[in-house]
């Protein structure tokens, strides 16, 4: 194995092994053989032969099979040559450099943690409720358009935002994405990136919550199972910090299995009178209790809770996706969905209304494109990472797997009948929460297939151990319905599809609490920086009063929102998620502008491959700012926010209760007031940053580079491999480290006690 040679600055100890694979090691490994030509052949024709049967040779039905080959063979090409590309040209990382977490490791925020651990945490925290009910949502328009957009769009925008984020905030101490904004677009255009960061950031965290109080609804099982992985998560995070450092494997085991009890435990609370009395909460008692512990979370050390939760959550999460595709696989449903359907087409579905362009890509959101990622890729995720290199792994690789989630919420959602599909996510207002009233609404729309029977509803319910599936909104429920449906074909026949369900309402509150946590813990980093412009002692992050003022802020502003969820008459998140949908995009936006003036600004040697940021940029901008508008400008009430706000104020006004209660109409009017009112905000302060960040960039470019807003580079002390599995040349470097590694953990125990 050659040494790498560098510049001083970044040379290693001449007292440690080496601290990075050499270049020319890195060659080796990827260099061709016929081998490798054989499987990427292969790998290639097969996802050919997916998208072909998806999407041209398609008759009354398509087999879920296809689905899965698409996904993940167009993924493995997307990472292996793509993402190399990105590292080759725009990123070029140097495992020379020390990163943040090793330069102010402090034992809190800033842990250079194992990048499987990382891994695990990051995915956690970037897969919350977007890939699970965005898919779901967006299927009333078909299956096509979404599983093009998620596909296709991760490759050449999620994971590209996730990637760079994640890379440029590391280079920069684990700024978040306003810190950032501010340093590269100047006065103007960080000041609108930073106010629109918080604010978005408090609507996605508030959806995010949301969704989890819908799924946990009445439901002991789901508030039993969810409850208990918090202590689980706390004895992991001790165990792995004092009781067996470095023991990652072990720990896993042990936190897999009792995850396991806690979900089987959770049917049988919830079989008992005493389960029933302590865990069937309503919904508002269960969104007091999530604001409670994103408060409590927010402010742990984030070894002792954020980071093993994540970690437990993630064998949970990339564990039940896996299995469910495997089932497809086995069971090879058939979908009789149209690839297009009728309300694609008019844009006026029951479950949000639209039309196809913009509203599809705004519905589906994280599980192609996220500005929430971009949060969590600036925020907490590059003051934990070991090494340079491992960023390729954990942003692009992280945001992969997402999208292949999402695909596989859109497969479940379709697999099961659409009749049922319209009853569970038309709101109450349309179905009147009642089997009878969704059996009318349901066969009026003129759907292709069999008509939906009241049969068909309860029989399901029961078959689920709920009492009803009728306007159970959200996304959630249905994904749990649909994984059920399928995995009862593969393992345990009907007698098990209450398990299953349970078993997925579960993995789902799980998922999206991880995201909520993560989520509340960047808004307090990002809220400490703005304030510490004015008072500096908030920008220290290891400050205590500091953590908890900004914290409490941060969870009492979602936690408003949330409570207006809650209480929303339309189905809270029928109305509130493409308010989501839209702040997350245009802070995808907002993210990209920002990464497209750094790499601008790194030199000449740059500018020709800025098209890689500048492409996503320009598509997601135009989606976004069409949306807006239709949400602020539409006179068609199901689609725009004023227009349902003016027509429920004229009810009011008149005394007309054709729309419900005063009651009912006041929760709308407030509420899509609020919606209305922050669609403008929140389109202004895109509009202003992503055309700040255009002129510095033109500037740059004529320039020929920028200022250099990088953390001057630290010589490293410690080695990593880069990705999952190591090489052989970093297996063999990985021997020599090891001792120091293991020393270096037993003291770090010592200190803790």
């Amino acid at each position: 194995m050659t040494r790498p040679r560098g510049d001083p600055m970044t040379a290693p100890s001449p007292t440690l092994p080496p601290v990075a694979v050499s270049d020319d090691d890195h060659a080796s490994h990827a260099r061709w053989t016929p081998l490798k030509i054989a499987i990427w052949v292969a790998i290639a024709l097969l996802g050919g032969v997916a998208w072909v049967m998806l999407a041209l040779v398609r008759g009354e039905t398509v087999n879920a099979i296809w689905f899965v080959f698409a996904a993940v063979c167009t993924y493995l090409i997307g990472y292996r040559f793509y993402s190399k590309v990105i590292e080759r040209y725009i990123t070029r990382p140097d495992d020379r450099r020390a990163t943040p977490a090793e330069v102010r490791s402090d034992g809190k925020d800033y842990v250079p943690t194992d990048r499987r651990v990382l891994y695990g945490h990051h995915f956690a925290a970037i897969a919350g409720a977007g890939p699970l009910v965005g898919p779901v949502l967006a299927a009333q328009m078909g299956y096509l358009p979404g599983t093009i957009w998620i596909i296709v769009g991760v490759v050449l925008a999620g994971a590209v935002q996730d990637y760079t984020v994640l890379f440029f905030s590391m280079r920069r101490g684990g700024r978040t994405i306003g810190q950032m904004a501010r340093q590269e677009l100047g006065r103007i255009g960080g000041t609108a990136a930073i106010i629109a960061s918080l604010l978005i950031m408090l609507i996605i965290v508030a959806i995010l919550a949301l969704v989890v109080v819908n799924a946990l609804g009445e439901s002991p099982w789901g508030v039993f199972s969810v409850a208990m992985t918090i202590p689980i998560a706390l004895f992991m995070g001790v165990y792995l910090r004092y009781l067996r450092p470095g023991k990652v494997t072990e720990v896993s085991l042990i936190g897999f299995v009792l995850l396991m009890f806690a979900i089987v435990g959770g049917g049988w609370v919830a079989g008992t009178e005493w389960g029933q009395a302590i865990f069937h909460l309503d919904r508002t008692t269960i969104a007091v209790g999530i604001i409670i512990y994103g408060f409590v979370a927010a402010v742990l050390p984030v070894w002792l809770l954020l980071a093993p939760r994540d970690y437990l959550s993630t064998f949970m999460k990339i564990g039940v996706i896996v299995m469910l595709a495997g089932a497809i696989v086995l069971v090879r449903p058939e979908i009789s969905v149209p690839a297009v359907t009728i309300f694609g087409e008019n844009g006026l579905g029951p479950v949000f209304a639209g039309p196809l362009f913009p509203f599809l890509f705004v519905t589906i959101a994280c599980g192609a494109l996220s500005g929430f990622h971009a949060l969590i890729a600036s925020g907490t995720t590059p003051k934990l990472v070991e090494k340079e290199r491992q960023t390729r792994f954990i942003g692009y690789g992280g945001m992969l797997m997402e999208s292949f989630v999402a695909i596989m919420a859109l497969v479940a959602a379709i697999s099961i009948d659409q009749g049922i599909y319209f009853a569970m996510n038309a709101p109450a207002a349309l179905t009147g929460g009642t089997v009878e009233g969704a059996v009318a609404f349901v066969n009026s729309l003129g759907l292709t297939g069999s008509p939906l029977t009241a049969d068909m509803l309860t029989g399901t319910a029961a078959a689920v151990g709920e009492e009803s599936i009728v306007s159970r909104t959200g996304g959630a429920p249905t994904l749990a319905l649909g994984l059920a449906h399928i995995m009862q074909q593969a393992l345990g026949g009907q007698a098990l599809m209450a398990f299953w369900y349970h078993f997925a309402i579960m993995f789902e509150a799980l998922f999206i609490l991880t995201a909520v946590d993560a989520g509340t813990r960047v808004a307090r980093f990002m809220l400490q920086d703005s304030i510490g412009a004015w008072f500096p002692r908030f920008r220290d992050v290891s400050w205590r009063p500091g953590v908890w003022i900004c914290t409490a802020i941060m969870v009492a502003g979602w936690g408003t929102i949330l409570i207006l969820g809650v209480t929303d008459p339309l189905g809270g998140i029928n109305t509130f998620f493409p308010l989501f949908g839209i702040a997350n995009q245009l802070l995808a936006a907002i993210a990209l502008a920002v990464v497209m003036a750094i790499v601008a600004k790194r030199g000449r040697s740059y500018v020709k491959w800025l098209w890689i940021v500048a492409l996503p940029l320009a598509f997601t901008a135009v989606v976004t700012v069409t949306a807006s508008l239709y949400k602020i400008f539409s006179p068609v009430p199901a689609i725009g926010y004023w227009a349902n706000h003016f027509k429920y104020r004229a009810a009011l006004d008149s005394g007309d209760d054709s729309l419900g209660t005063p009651e009912v109409i006041g929760a709308v009017i407030r509420n899509t007031a609020v919606q209305g009112t922050l669609s403008i905000i929140f389109v202004t302060l895109a509009v202003v940053v992503i055309v700040t960040a255009v002129i510095v960039t033109v500037r740059a470019i004529r320039a020929g580079g920028g200022e250099e807003t990088e953390d001057e580079a630290v010589p490293s002390r410690r080695f990593a491999p880069a990705g999952f599995l190591p090489t052989a040349a970093e297996r063999a470097l990985e021997k020599e480290w090891e001792p120091i590694l293991a020393d270096e953990r037993r003291e770090t125990a010592r200190r803790g006690h």
